[in-house]
């Protein structure tokens, strides 16, 4: 190889590096930088005031959705974005002493204030981990189902996130997603403002980690009821297609 061709090969490799530089820098940029400031050190005094009331819909709703998660005793469940543990709670509850019903949260507070109310209320089958802003930290194949409730508009890496409670879940485990609705001329402007993108949106995201959408169930109002199952990633290759490329 002359001179010429070796520059222009080196040439070549340093575009290639910046452009795949820059690629991979920008899946690193969280989608909505601040989103989670107030929760850094949140009061869970206060925010019970916020989420345990009547007047938010996924309160006044929360015996039914549950009921449409459809868990089972024994089940083991992961609350994403738990918060004051409203659903924690109640899930412990529909699993049973054999389940069990994993805490998840970016805010210590909000877990040492779960891991406390679950102590006085003789709930044992409850524990708590501290999420990450890209990660859930969840064991991989360690639950059956992933609830994600007014709380994946909040995640600033999402396709990290999800990729992580996709990693997380057993063969045909599922993840429950309720969030606002955000249209234009509809949602208010708290919502607007709030909230990044629609539901077509969120949903493609949540595909593309690797999720079938299965079910929607239509009883909200405010807010969507979207029922995911574990999928194979987009890249991943079944064992037959394998083998066909081992011939």
């Amino acid at each position: 190889m002359n001179d010429t061709a070796s520059l222009r090969c080196l040439a070549l490799l340093l575009i290639l590096l910046f452009v795949g530089g820059g690629t991979a820098a920008a899946q690193e940029k969280s989608v909505n930088p601040g989103i989670n400031d107030s929760y850094k050190e949140p009061d869970p005094g206060e925010f019970k005031k916020r989420f345990e009331t009547e007047s938010r819909e996924v309160f006044a709703n929360r015996e039914q959705i549950v009921a449409a998660a459809k868990v089972k005793p024994g089940m083991a469940v992961a609350d994403v974005g738990a918060g004051t543990g409203l659903f924690t709670r109640l899930f412990a509850k529909a699993v049973g002493p054999e389940g069990r019903v994993y805490a998840i949260d970016i805010a210590e507070n909000f877990l040492r204030h779960i891991a406390k109310t679950a102590k006085e209320n003789g709930i044992e089958n409850v524990e708590t981990v501290l999420a990450m802003a890209d990660s859930s930290n969840l064991r991989p194949e360690s639950v059956d189902l992933a609830f994600i409730s007014d709380t994946y508009h909040h995640f600033e890496f999402p396709q990290k996130t999800m990729t992580s409670i996709h990693r997380a879940l057993r063969p045909g485990g599922r993840v429950v997603v309720v969030d606002f609705h955000r249209i234009e001329g509809v949602s208010s402007e708290w919502v607007l403002n709030h909230v990044r993108a629609g539901q077509e949106v969120f949903r493609k995201e949540i595909e593309a980690a690797g999720f079938r959408l299965v079910e929607e169930p239509k009883f909200l109002k405010e807010n969507y009821y979207m029922i995911f199952e574990k999928a194979a990633l987009p890249d991943a290759k079944s064992p037959d297609s394998r083998k066909a490329d081992d011939k």
